[in-house]
């Protein structure tokens, strides 16, 4: 069974959601959706070169640290980071969602914490845990279309938290010859499986069209909680969310809804 996926594939080596899909028999395609415009990555740098002026730092997309890099590419700033910035944040906490955060967080020589919580939501909640109100802010490079869920629950405990836009989220240029070359070469998937709010809003209209009559027998996946919102309130039917956003935890998610749908 096919199952399309709507993400970009990863940077280098096999795509982990391809091969854990693979291992259920499921022939699993990517399509990229979205499409990243970094912004204010200065003034980024400069709130980086003054750590002695927040608590920590907070990291839910893998957006937010590849704008770090971006900074770091440059000689001077590299040489600054790795000298003494680097291990003046590395006496704070670092607080990210997910897998995919956690290991870009250790490719700039920071300890991630919290990279279980597996959502915006339990993110807040280990925070709270951890961090005493009223203490120095937690800086948090985000995207412009970022939920206020994180903020909203760290404001209600009195933790503060400075976000910072540091990326733009647009559609994909390539994503409706895509999505339109997909279906008319493999036909309708098993399963569509979404990885942001955001994709649910560029692509679904577009899928809706190409399966017409027959979108009722796609299963739709989410990757978390916000995703399946975002779907559920578009009047989709979520057939499965994934445990924890992993590869993994979606391939036996996706697996076990297919496998449900058969029987």
């Amino acid at each position: 069974m096919k199952v399309l996926l709507l993400k970009d594939p990863k940077d280098s080596g096999p795509d982990p959601y391809i091969k854990e899909l693979g291992s259920y028999s499921l022939e699993a395609t990517l399509i990229p959706v979205l499409s990243f415009e970094f912004t204010s990555l200065d003034s980024l740098f400069d709130k980086l070169s003054h750590p002695e002026c927040y608590g920590g730092l907070v990291f839910t997309s893998p957006r937010a640290l590849e704008a770090i890099k971006i900074c770091l590419k440059e000689k001077s700033k590299k040489e600054t980071w790795s000298k003494s910035l680097k291990q003046m944040w590395n006496i704070k906490p670092t607080y990210v969602v997910g897998k995919a955060t956690a290991a870009l967080v250790e490719e700039i020589g920071l300890t991630p914490q919290g990279e279980k919580a597996g959502n915006a939501e339990k993110l807040a909640e280990y925070i709270c845990s951890r961090e005493k109100p009223n203490s120095s802010a937690l800086l948090f490079p985000c995207g412009a279309l970022k939920r206020e869920v994180l903020p909203t629950a760290l404001r209600e405990k009195g933790i503060a938290l400075e976000s910072l836009t540091v990326y733009q989220t647009t559609q994909h240029p390539d994503l409706q010859q895509s999505l339109s070359s997909y279906f008319s070469q493999q036909g309708i998937p098993a399963s569509i499986a979404f990885f942001s709010p955001s994709g649910v809003k560029f692509c679904l209209q577009h899928i809706q069209k190409l399966s017409g009559d027959l979108i009722n027998q796609v299963k739709f996946a989410a990757i978390g909680p916000s995703t399946a919102e975002a779907l559920q309130g578009a009047g989709v039917t979520v057939s499965c969310t994934a445990g924890s956003p992993t590869a993994q935890e979606l391939a036996a998610a996706i697996h076990t809804a297919l496998d449900t749908h058969s029987c």
